[in-house]
This record gives structure tokens, C-alpha cells and sequence, in this order.
């Protein structure tokens, strides 16, 4: 799917800045204006177009000014200048300071198009393309790794993508396959930490009817319901040793065999992963097969925690203000100053996935149209002492479950075992792990006279 490129035009001659607004956007672009530097700036924080198109001569802030603002704040995005007071001085100032091209008024149509277009293919090489749109950045970090994302793409070759809990993984598997040539096929996403092994490995590979109790009919598996199309699996560093080892096979193979089946079926799909797990540790400690993080891992995409892009704090949090006001009515119109400084200087250990909880809760609570720092201060309080990561989140809920189900068998820790659907052996090891004595569980009777 195609979008338009982005142009910022910026002129405080207003009826010009109609005009060559009417121009461009005849010519196909997407343009926004802007009769001063002060708002182009301001709208620059909302959102990132492909080219800013400004006037050299304007009162306040002159174009070079705001080019050098433009420069600091929101690296690799090309600006021309336009002038009606056009020199070769004006030209080399600005081309050597960094200035993408010149233009001088009256524009020329020609000119005008070959510069913008040239710009543009310095910006986004794949621009025309949307298929990084859900990806709101203007951080250098993150536009270095979605431009080795767009390389990558269209090689068929997995990749896993490493980063802290909610930072955007699954957001980055769903932009290489949008970039590949397999976009028009499945993308999808199998949680490998979230069920248990017989379920996994059912979802993994499939299984025919009557394969076990409660299988009724055939059911085709991840990879081959991928056909053509891309499969990310996430929290794969969840994956048990037999289905490491059952996962490794269908890599080498390019095949998978249904449960309860003789048959091999052929795959053709994009194998992505991701994990914040430290595979490399857990392959040092025997708890992840070396042979299958190097199938996995032919590249890596490393995302940072949100803190480390502090920058995209207020652009994603007025995105998410926006996407909340066409769900749902609300009053609130946007943060104020002070309320975006709070967020872009707060820690975030949930990363985008609490900044997006915190805006959700902030817009829920707010009881006037611009959200005060006071509402966010008690938000960030109670959200940042209680927010588990993925990993910690699971931990109670296995120490709670264990738990529970000892107190169901008094201690007896094959009756738990069988209800937890575990061995005795493995069931030992949870409760090694927590730290649990099955033999506080068990029932004290009083001694035989």
C-alpha cells in the first residue's frame, strides 16, 4: 500500500503559502503549513514529515534558524530553502551549514519537483511505502534500526529481535514483514511463553483428528496457516528442550509433521522471534540449543528501552491521545508543557506499553480538556512501584499456583504434580525454584495412643 510523502511548508507570506501549497499537493504530495518557524516547530512535535520546504527571509525565527533547530532535533530530515532574495552567498551559506537545496522565487515548477524528489529518496528511500507507519519515532536510535529493517526485508532470512519488555517488539516483526515480499501473505504472531507444552507444540506444528484426547478435527499449526507469509514467535526463549529441539528440525527441514501424523508438510514462511530473555547467557547455563540461536539470530535488531529514546515521548504520547480520542469521547484536547516534561523525564520500566497505559489512564481520570502534570505525578507513582515486567508477572503466578494447588493435595506432591500436568521431577524443580516445602502443606494428625 502506497501513502503520500509528507512536505512541511513553511512561508509567513500566507497567500504564497497557499498557493505553493495548492502546487504541491497537485503534484501528489501531503502537505502540511506553517506561516512561522515557532509553529512549524510545534507541529515537528507531533509528528515527522519526509522534507520541510521553508522560506529563507521570515520575521522571528528566519529559515536558517529554523533549519539549525530542525538539525538538533530531528536528525536526517531534509530541508530546502527557498528565497525571492536568492545570492550566491545566501546559497553557499546554507548549502554548507547542511541545507539539502536552494530555491529561489518566483519557484520554478521543474526545479521545485527534481529537488523534492531528490530529498526524498535521501530521506526514505522507501517512503512511498507505509509499512513502518505504526512505528512513531523521531529518535536517532530507532530510525538507524527501522532503515537496517528496510535493508533486511527483503532477504528471506530470520531475525530475532531482542529488547526489554514492551518495547515494540512485535510493532518491528510486523514492519519487516509489511516491508518484504511477503506482505501480502499472513503475519502471524504464536506467544511461546503463554500455554503449556502439548499446546505449544500443537499450535507450532498442528495435529490431525484424534491425535489426543479432545482433538476433534485436523488442526494446520502456525507454520503452515503462515503459508507464504511471515510467523513471529514470541518469547521464544520459553521454548522447552523437546520443542527447541522439534523447532530446529522444522528450521533445517523447511518441514513439520503434525502431530499424530506419518507425514511431513513443506513450509514456506519467514521465521521471525523475540525474546527479552539474554539467550546468550541461557545458552551458556544449557537452557537454549546453541545450533538453533544461530538459526534463529542471522540478524539482530536490538530495540532500546524507552528511557534511552526520551525523545519520542511526546510524540507517542500525543499519538496515543489521538488514537484514544477516535475510540472514545473525551474532553481532553492534549498535555501541558510541564505534563509532557514529567513523561519524557520518567523511567518507564514498562517501556511504550506503560507510557500507552499512562495516557489511557491519564485521559480516564482528567477533569479538564489539558492534562495537568499533578494527574500524571500520582499515576506514575502508583503504576511505577506495581508495573511487573513479563518474566515477574509469570514467576507469581507459578509461586501462586503452586501454591494453591499443594494446599488442594495437603503436601502431596503427586496428586499436585498430576493436577499441574507436570511430572513429579519437573514438579520438584518449580518448587526448588521458589523456594516452596511441599511439607508445610501436609495435614498434622495427632500421634497414635
Amino acid at each position: 500500500m502506497k501513502r503520500k510523502a509528507r512536505i512541511l511548508l513553511v512561508d509567513d507570506d500566507v497567500s504564497l503559502l497557499k498557493l505553493l501549497g495548492l502546487r504541491l499537493k497537485s503534484e501528489g504530495f501531503a502537505v502540511v503549513t506553517a506561516a512561522s518557524g515557532a509553529e512549524a516547530l510545534a507541529w515537528l512535535e507531533q509528528e515527522r514529515p519526509d522534507v520541510v520546504l521553508s522560506d529563507l527571509r521570515m520575521d522571528g525565527m528566519d529559515g536558517l534558524a529554523l533549519f539549525d533547530r530542525i538539525q538538533r532535533q530531528h536528525v536526517g530530515l531534509p530541508v530546502v530553502i527557498m528565497t525571492a532574495h536568492g545570492s550566491i552567498t545566501d546559497a553557499v551559506s546554507a548549502t554548507r551549514s547542511g541545507v539539502f537545496g536552494f530555491l529561489t522565487k518566483p519557484i520554478d515548477k521543474e526545479a521545485l519537483r527534481k529537488t523534492i524528489n531528490e530529498a526524498l529518496a535521501v530521506s526514505l528511500p522507501a517512503m512511498a511505502d507505509d509499512w513502518q507507519q505504526r512505528i512513531m519515532t523521531r529518535s536517532p536510535i530507532m530510525i538507524a534500526l527501522l532503515e537496517q529493517a528496510r535493508r533486511m526485508a527483503p532477504l528471506d532470512i530470520s531475525v530475532l529481535i531482542t529488547g526489554p519488555s514492551g518495547s515494540g517488539k512485535a510493532l518491528m516483526a510486523q514492519a519487516l514483514h509489511e516491508a518484504s515480499p511477503r506482505q501480502d501473505y499472513p503475519f502471524i504472531v504464536l506467544n511461546c511463553g503463554a500455554m503449556t507444552e502439548q499446546l505449544l507444540e500443537s499450535e507450532l506444528f498442528g495435529h490431525v483428528k484424534g491425535a489426543f484426547s479432545g482433538a476433534t478435527s485436523d488442526h494446520p499449526g502456525v507454520f503452515l496457516a503462515a503459508k507464504g507469509g511471515s510467523l513471529l514467535l514470541e518469547e521464544v526463549g520459553e521454548l522447552t528442550p523437546r520443542l527447541q529441539n522439534k523447532l530446529l528440525q522444522a528450521l533445517a527441514q523447511q518441514e513439520v509433521r503434525p502431530l499424530g501424523s506419518t507425514q511431513g508438510c513443506a513450509t514456506d514462511v519467514r521465521v521471525l522471534s523475540s525474546t527479552n530473555k539474554d539467550l546468550v547467557t541461557a545458552m551458556e547455563q544449557g537452557e537454549f540449543r546453541e545450533d538453533l540461536f544461530y538459526r534463529l539470530n542471522v540478524v539482530n535488531l536490538s530495540l532500546p528501552a524507552l528511557r534511552e529514546r526520551a525523545e519520542d515521548i511526546p510524540l507517542l504520547a500525543r499519538h496515543a491521545l489521538e488514537q484514544l480520542k477516535m475510540r472514545q469521547p473525551t474532553q481532553v484536547t492534549g498535555f501541558s508543557p510541564e505534563a509532557l516534561s514529567l513523561l519524557a523525564t520518567a523511567d518507564w520500566p514498562g517501556n511504550v506499553r506503560q507510557l500507552l497505559n499512562v495516557v489511557e489512564q491519564s485521559v480516564a481520570m482528567a477533569s479538564a480538556p489539558v492534562i495537568a502534570p499533578q494527574l500524571l505525578e500520582g499515576i506514575l507513582a502508583g503504576v511505577d512501584d506495581q508495573f511487573p515486567t513479563f518474566n515477574e508477572a509469570r514467576a507469581e503466578f507459578e509461586r501462586l499456583y503452586l501454591h494453591k494447588v499443594l494446599r488442594m493435595t495437603e503436601g502431596n506432591v503427586s496428586q499436585a504434580a498430576g493436577l499441574a500436568g507436570r511430572n513429579r521431577t519437573d514438579f520438584y524443580k518449580l518448587l526448588s525454584r521458589h523456594g516452596i516445602e511441599a511439607g508445610t502443606y501436609k495435614e498434622k494428625r495427632p500421634p497414635k495412643s
